[in-house]
């Protein structure tokens, strides 16, 4: 389906799965993260699933989830530009009968998706604390994106727990260094985690990228450290990701 692009805007594409998304420099566009987070989240096929992509920017990590799923998905995002460019992109790949989108705050959203109803939540959250002496981006949208200004990790936290339905599971992508922190509230807001993955960028690096996969009300033992991540092979990308991205090696 054809839709109109505002001149500031281009048609991006997760060649591996034939996505296409829309973005714009100006606003927002999608990164390496939201591939990996969405590679890393293990969501059920059936067409009953319910899945929530929260904090979902222009769609990206729940849009690269439809071909793992024939579920319904929701995405919450708070910005309306970033919303509606979602909203066009859910047309563009033709999945208005399984997706939608609500432009409304975290803790609003639990008042249209109910409580104990989710099987999975997908959440590429932003990455840093709003301190007061934060430096942040003058480009609201991106100061958004990036800092906890409209939400915070435990809110994102506390409404997956609401949501999720028992055994349901969350997947998060975030910062190594505040790993202690990811863990202490996953636990206070009922959430195991279960697989933990780094993400470096070159062999040798430390990591800059953590997966998080967490279960609602699981049992509080059997973590599991998957293999590392590598992003680079020297100046291209790895073969890995060459998977996620391109649905080859070459």
């Amino acid at each position: 389906m054809e839709v109109k692009l505002n001149a500031d805007e281009r048609i991006d594409q997760l060649y591996r799965d034939n996505i296409q998304i829309i973005q714009s420099p100006s606003v927002f566009s999608f990164s390496l993260d939201a591939v990996l987070l969405a590679n890393f989240a293990e969501v059920k096929q059936s067409s009953r699933a319910q899945i929530v992509d929260l904090c979902a920017g222009n769609g990206a990590v729940g849009l690269f989830l439809s071909k793992k799923t024939n579920g319904h998905v929701t995405m919450v995002e708070i910005q309306s530009r970033l919303a509606e460019m979602a909203e066009r992109s859910i047309l563009l790949n033709d999945l208005k009968e399984r997706y939608r989108v609500l432009n409304l705050p975290l803790a609003d959203s639990l008042g249209t998706i109910k409580t104990d109803s989710v099987d999975s939540i997908v959440c590429n959250p932003p990455y840093f604390p709003n301190h007061p002496d934060s430096k942040k981006n003058p480009n609201q949208f991106l100061a958004i994106a990036r800092h906890e200004i409209t939400t915070s990790l435990n809110e994102i936290l506390e409404t997956s727990q609401k949501m999720l339905k028992m055994n349901g599971k969350l997947f998060m992508v975030h910062r190594p260094d505040r790993l202690p922190e990811i863990i202490n509230d996953f636990t206070q807001n009922r959430l195991a985690p279960k697989r933990i993955q780094f993400v470096h960028s070159h062999e040798g690096d430390e990591a800059n990228m953590v997966l998080i996969e967490a279960i609602k009300d699981g049992r509080p033992n059997g973590v599991r450290i998957l293999p590392p991540i590598i992003t680079y092979d020297g100046l291209e990308y790895s073969p890995t990701v060459k998977e996620m991205l391109y649905g080859s090696t070459k």
